[in-house]
């Protein structure tokens, strides 16, 4: 027979946690003696109690979880300067602090700031992000590196029936899906009858119509956006003018330069320039000038410098700018290529104006439309034209250091990337993208692209990206994404700064024994200026006496035969 009970209980009260909580003490049931017991109670007699002397001993085992207690530490270094705050210069910096340090919000936002990072201090102890699990293998990828490709993510045409060529183009400096595009027609007396004016400012990802319409009096050439303030544009026109827009005023530009002050010619290059209004810029034209301006008052240049190298100030021998080049990482110096293949290093700030010309670089057989130094290295700059790209450094005046091979069609554009030293780009006449890595290859393109049939005209890489924006002679944009190039390899950056030393070295050899030739050459030639300087009778009779040594000598060898072979 078989007995069961069945116990039930609520599905809900299956797994329900204990709430324990803490409270005084309470007497829950208070027992008194009772006096009638003591008559039952018997005493024992005798009474044995067993007492054991040695210590009584047990065993306990616990198993605790290991805890590893390491030493770390984090070097934190300054930065986040603003774009326009040298953090070498310690006047702009000590600026800045105390401009901040009056503001009324400062320590409401070091109050807020202390907090998050805190936060993210314990969360850095918590874990090493950079901890090496495997560091005696090598990492076969990283030196091999991504196979370089090339991918079109977006292709952006001209609106406008009668086509332009993209002359210039610029990234928005924070929001990297805004690209400025300036487009004009660069053809000599080319006057197309309602051929527009307009550039344009995209959304990349929106590629059907334009975000804004910029509406200049002339065809602009170039268009930079202004690195402090976003909102504003600078841009050069075909017929030499100066004009900014701000985005939140309209299509209009706010202000317009004139023609008796300004350039007489297309502006070809304009950068805005470190200040602390942010509203200082300089331009450069083929008229032979470069015009310093301030956009709060365009009426007239703050400054002029004509660019004629025999430093005399010459309108007449000035040479003709077609690119222009600044790096704020070199915020007193800029570099100029000129229609006749010459390049110019400029300085700033100089006692006069013929010391404001201080290098000259003759570089090129024709038109250099490009010039960029190198973000890593400032002392090395690229420079575009003819049929090839040279690369110079400040040192050496005579030649190039490196170069390309002299291609059958024209380059007509190029520049650095910003994540590798040794790595550039060129735009050619024939539609191709042409990826440069000297590193390891300086005779042919580590990757070539043909992007269009048309010529491209213009290049412009994202900052710390691998997007490229190409412009074409027809006005169109296409935006490729680059892959390959983008993560710097171990110790490239101290290998090609031991590449370009290099070379800077040999190119001084080769100009030393180059000098010492021509040194040679002279003095022989004085020697021999000297020589027909002297009496013509005595040059007469050492000539004379030469000429009778040379037949007698004839004729001894002449018996000498005679007399072997009778």
């Amino acid at each position: 027979m078989d007995l069961t009970y069945t116990y039930t209980r609520k599905r809900s009260e299956f797994g329900r946690p204990c709430n324990f909580s803490e409270r005084p003490g309470t007497v829950d049931v208070d027992i008194q003696p009772d006096p009638s017991l003591a008559s039952a109670f018997v005493r024992r007699n005798p009474v044995d109690v067993g007492v054991q002397h040695a210590c009584e001993m047990s065993e306990h085992e616990v198993n605790t979880e290991p805890v590893e207690v390491t030493s770390r530490g984090m070097n934190h270094v300054e930065g986040g300067w603003p774009k326009d705050i040298d953090p070498q210069s310690e006047e702009q910096t000590a600026r800045y602090r105390k401009k901040l340090q009056r503001d009324e919000n400062y320590i409401k936002t070091i109050m807020r700031l202390g907090a998050l990072m805190e936060y993210y201090v314990k969360q850095n102890n918590a874990i090493d992000i950079y901890e090496q699990y495997f560091a005696d293998d090598e990492d076969v990828t990283e030196l091999q590196g991504e196979d370089p490709s090339a991918k079109t993510i977006n292709i952006i045409r001209d609106p406008n029936t009668i086509k332009r060529t993209a002359t210039c183009l610029s990234w928005h400096p924070n929001e990297h899906q805004k690209l400025a595009v300036a487009y004009s027609s660069l053809e000599f007396q080319r006057n197309v009858k309602d051929m527009s004016f307009d550039s344009y400012i995209w959304d990349v990802e929106k590629k059907t119509n334009p975000e804004m319409v910029l509406s200049p009096p002339s065809p602009l050439v170039t268009l930079k956006y202004n690195p402090k303030d976003p909102h504003l544009l600078l841009g050069g026109s075909y017929k030499g003018l100066m004009g900014f827009w701000d985005t939140r005023k309209g299509s209009l530009p706010v202000e317009i330069s004139t023609i008796e002050l300004g350039h007489r010619e297309p502006v070809y290059g304009a950068f805005w320039l470190q200040s602390n209004t942010g509203t200082e810029c300089f331009s450069a034209s083929t008229d032979g000038q470069v015009l310093w301006w301030d956009i709060r008052k365009l009426s007239e240049p703050t400054e002029r410098l004509i660019l004629d190298i025999t430093l005399k100030g010459l309108k007449d021998k000035a040479l003709g700018a077609i690119s222009l080049d600044f790096q704020p990482t070199v915020p007193n110096e800029f570099l100029v290529g000129t229609e006749q293949g010459t390049i110019i290093s400029c300085k700033h700030r100089a006692s006069a104006s013929a010391n404001k010309i201080s290098s000259i670089f003759s570089g090129h057989y024709g038109p250099v439309y490009a010039v960029a130094r190198n973000p890593f290295h400032p002392g090395i700059f690229l420079s575009i034209g003819d049929r090839s790209a040279q690369i110079w450094s400040d040192e050496i005046k005579e030649s190039s250091i490196l170069g390309t091979k002299y291609h059958c069609t024209y380059l007509m554009d190029g520049c650095w990337s910003t994540v590798r030293p040794t790595v550039f780009f060129t735009a050619k006449w024939d539609g191709t993208l042409d990826v440069w890595d000297f590193l390891y290859d300086q005779k042919e393109p580590f990757l070539s692209v043909q992007v269009c049939d048309d010529p491209l005209f213009s290049l412009r890489l994202q900052d710390d990206s691998c997007i490229i924006g190409c412009g074409s002679k027809l006005g169109t944009v296409t935006l490729l994404q680059i892959s390959g190039f983008s993560t710097l390899q171990r110790s490239e950056k101290q290998e090609s700064s031991e590449m370009f030393e290099r070379e800077v070295r040999r190119e001084k050899v080769l100009a030393a024994q180059l000098q010492e030739m021509q040194l040679k050459e002279r003095t022989k030639s004085e020697q021999q200026e000297a020589k027909v300087e002297e009496n013509p009778k005595e040059v007469f009779e050492s000539v004379r006496k030469q000429f009778f040594e040379i037949i007698e000598a004839e004729k001894q060898k002449r018996a000498q035969a005679e007399a072997q072979h009778p």
